[in-house]
């Protein structure tokens, strides 16, 4: 069996660490990434992806990423089911194992 998965986007906010209960560093960031072809107005659609950092990965992406970079996860989907107020919530994401900075880097004026 394979799971895995490549993608290749830009960030939709700031990313911004947290503290799981365990005390593990996390991160949650979602992904614009573009179709590959235009939509019958022509214009090009993206999906929007939601991915999970842990650790180290999650530590580096906030302190050097922000809204609207570029970068490149590889990871793997992962289903998951949690309640809330009553209701089981189903979540379906990607663990990010690694993380690539595709965005040139910033100058600071």
């Amino acid at each position: 069996m394979l799971n895995q998965i490549v993608l290749v986007g830009r960030l939709v906010r700031d990313p911004e660490l947290r503290d799981s209960e365990n005390g593990k560093k996390y991160t949650n960031v979602t992904l614009a990434v573009p179709r590959g072809y235009k939509n019958v107005d022509g214009e090009y659609e993206s999906d929007f992806i939601d991915c999970r950092l842990w650790s180290i990965v999650a530590e580096n992406t906030a302190e050097y990423c922000k809204k609207g970079d570029l970068i490149g996860v590889k990871g793997r989907v992962e289903s998951r089911i949690y309640e809330k107020d009553g209701e089981k919530k189903y979540v379906t994401e990607i663990i990010a194992e690694k993380i690539t900075f595709l965005s040139n880097k910033r100058v600071d004026e």
